[in-house]
C-alpha cells in the first residue's frame, strides 16, 4: 500500500476545504438544517458545478469525473470536518453506485448524468433503523430488514401496467427531499419471498413524505409512505441479487463514513486545542495543565489511529483481495476479508469521534454543556451514526464472524 496522496487527490481536498470554509461555517450549518430540505441547495449546486462532487466516482461517460472510490472517501473527510449538511451520502454514496451496478443502459443514461451534475438527488429507502443490516455491516444481510415477506417494510405486486408498491420506510436519509427513491420491496409472497429494487419518483402519486426530527440535524431523515405507487424495476429483471449488491456496497459506504467521522473528530480536536490555549484559570491557560495535555494526547492518538484505519479502508475498496483457502493462517485469512475492513474502520472512527467530541464538551467547561454550543453538533453526529449504522461492538463482532476469527478449535489471543 502506498499511503502518499496524488496531486489530484491533494487538489480535491484543498478545493473542497476552501469552498466549505467560505460557505459552511457553524452559523451556515445551523441555518441550512432549518431549511425544508435539511441542507442548502445553493451549496449543493456549487459543489456540483465547481467541483463535480456528486459525480466524483461516476464514469465520464455519464458526466462524472471518473475518479476512484478513494477520492470519494477523501472528499467525505472534508465534508465531515465542516459537518456539511448535504445529500452527498444518500445520493453519491448509497444510491448512485446501485444505479451504476444494477441499472439498465437506459436507466443509467437517464439518471446518472443528472446525479453527476447535482440536478437530481436520490435516497435508498431501507425501512427503519436497518440500514446497517441491509449493507451487511452489522449482520449477514438477511431478508428480515426489508420486512421478511410478511407485514412491515414495502410489498410489491405485479399489475397490468407494471409494478405497484405499498408500505412504509422510516428514517430514510434525505427521504423527505430526494427527487428519486430506490425502494427495496418484497415480492413473491412468503414462500418465494425475495427482495427487489424499484425506482420511484419522489413526487409520484401516492408517495407521502414527511421530515423527521433526528438526533443529528445535519443528517436529515424522512418517513416515506407508499400508497399503491407505480414503480419501475431497477435492472433488466426481478432476479437481480439485491442483497449481494447491497452487501458489496456496504464496505464502500463504511469506508466513506469512517473518513467522514475522522474529519469531524480531527476538527473537534482542533477546536478544543484552540480553546484551551485561550481560556485561562489561576492566571494561566488551561492547556498548560498536565492533566489537560494528557487528555488531549489520548484524543490525538485515537484520531490518528482512526485516520490510518479509514485511509486503509478507502484504499482497500479499490484494491480488493481474493478469498483465502480454508486452511490459511489467521493473518492470511484476515487479509482476505477485504469486505469487512470498512466496518472495522467505521467502528474505530466513530469511537474516535465520540471521544473527541466528549472531551471537547468537557474541556470547554460550562459553555460546552450548553446545547447551543458547536461541540454538541459533533457529539450528535457520532451518536447519530452509531444509531443508523450500528455501534462499534456490533460492527466488530460481525467482522470477526465473517472472518472466522473465533472458529471452533482456535484460541483467541
Amino acid at each position: 500500500m502506498d499511503a502518499r496522496f496524488t496531486d489530484e487527490q491533494d487538489e480535491i481536498r484543498r478545493a473542497l476545504r476552501e469552498l466549505l470554509h467560505k460557505r459552511c461555517g457553524t452559523e451556515e450549518v445551523r441555518a441550512a438544517v432549518d431549511r425544508p430540505q435539511g441542507y442548502d441547495p445553493g451549496l449543493w449546486t456549487a459543489l456540483g458545478e465547481q467541483l463535480g462532487l456528486p459525480g466524483l466516482a461516476l464514469p465520464e461517460a455519464y458526466g462524472g469525473a471518473g475518479c476512484s472510490r478513494t477520492e470519494v472517501a477523501l472528499a467525505a473527510e472534508e465534508l465531515g470536518r465542516a459537518l456539511a449538511p448535504t445529500p452527498f451520502l444518500a445520493t453519491a454514496v448509497l444510491a448512485a453506485p446501485l444505479l451504476l451496478a444494477l441499472g439498465t443502459d437506459a436507466q443509467r443514461a437517464d439518471l446518472l448524468p443528472r446525479i453527476a451534475d447535482g440536478g437530481l438527488t436520490a435516497a435508498l429507502a431501507v425501512p427503519g433503523t436497518r440500514l446497517g443490516t441491509a449493507l451487511a455491516l452489522t449482520g449477514p444481510g438477511g431478508a428480515d430488514w426489508a420486512g421478511g415477506g410478511r407485514a412491515g417494510g414495502v410489498q410489491a405486486r405485479r399489475t397490468g401496467d407494471g409494478w405497484r408498491l405499498y408500505g412504509e420506510a422510516d428514517q430514510v436519509l434525505d427521504g423527505h427531499s430526494a427527487g428519486l427513491l430506490l425502494v427495496p420491496a418484497h415480492t413473491g409472497g412468503y414462500a418465494r419471498s425475495r427482495v427487489v429494487l424499484f425506482l420511484v419518483a419522489g413526487d409520484a402519486a401516492g408517495v407521502v413524505r414527511t421530515r423527521r426530527t433526528s438526533l443529528d440535524a445535519t443528517r436529515s431523515q424522512g418517513r416515506v409512505q407508499l400508497r399503491d405507487v407505480q414503480a419501475e424495476l431497477l435492472g433488466p429483471d426481478e432476479d437481480t441479487d439485491v442483497r449481494t449488491a447491497l452487501a458489496a456496497l456496504g464496505d464502500f459506504v463504511a469506508a466513506v463514513l469512517a473518513a467522514e467521522a475522522v474529519g469531524a473528530a480531527d476538527r473537534a480536536l482542533e477546536r478544543t486545542v484552540e480553546y484551551v490555549k485561550q481560556r485561562e484559570q489561576f492566571g494561566r491557560a488551561i492547556g498548560s495543565f498536565q492533566a489537560v495535555k494528557h487528555r488531549l494526547a489520548d484524543v490525538y492518538v485515537a484520531v490518528r489511529a482512526a485516520r490510518s484505519a479509514a485511509y486503509y479502508a478507502a484504499w482497500a475498496t479499490v484494491h480488493e483481495t481474493g478469498g483465502a483457502a480454508r486452511g490459511a493462517t489467521l493473518d492470511a485469512r484476515w487479509r482476505a476479508t477485504g469486505g469487512q475492513v470498512g466496518g472495522l474502520a467505521l467502528a474505530q472512527a466513530l469511537e474516535a469521534l465520540r471521544i473527541a467530541a466528549g472531551e471537547g464538551i468537557q474541556l470547554h467547561g460550562g459553555i460546552g454543556f450548553t446545547w447551543e454550543h458547536e461541540a454538541h453538533l459533533y457529539f450528535k453526529r457520532a451518536a447519530g451514526d452509531e444509531l443508523l449504522f450500528g455501534p462499534g461492538h456490533r460492527l466488530r463482532a460481525h467482522a470477526a464472524d465473517a472472518a472466522g476469527l473465533f472458529e471452533r478449535g482456535e484460541v483467541a489471543v
